[in-house]
């Protein structure tokens, strides 16, 4: 017998950032993940790039015309079979709106960041981009 391989599903994910602050979105379905949040984004659907599945996530999600930046190095597990790739993204127009999934959406600065209940799967992607793309709250030595 031998073994099929199968590559993992690939959702993709925003780290929007505007001013210095990072974009979360507050699930609202399924039931075993509503109220808690995320990086905004959704699966890649056949024939699609990454990059083409999260202007089309961002739009359908957040009803916004969005111009997508370099990936934020890393690839983490959501569960078996499913990977979340997320990249810098930048708004190119509309403003940010829960359109399906979603409930509300918090712009949030670096210290912000904890001030939300992450989806676990989200929290080691949200420390990387934030890490990359916020600006630190330090004062200048």
């Amino acid at each position: 017998m031998t073994e099929q391989r199968t590559d993992p599903v690939v959702v993709v994910a925003g780290a929007l950032v505007d001013e210095g602050r990072l974009l979360a979105a507050r699930r609202s379905t399924p039931a075993e993940l509503a109220g808690r949040w995320e990086l905004p984004g959704g699966k890649r659907e056949p024939g699609e790039s990454s990059e083409e599945a999260l202007v089309r996530e961002l739009r359908e999600e957040l009803g916004v015309e969005t111009e997508i930046g370099e990936r934020v190095p890393g690839e983490w597990v959501l569960k078996p079979g499913y990977v979340l790739w997320v990249w810098a993204v930048r708004l190119r127009s509309g403003r940010p709106a829960p359109q399906q999934e979603h409930d509300e959406l918090r712009w949030l600065t670096r210290d912000e960041l904890d001030s939300v209940d992450w989806l676990d799967q989200d929290r080691p992607a949200v420390a990387e981009a934030a890490a990359r793309l916020l600006p630190a709250n330090s004062p200048a030595s």
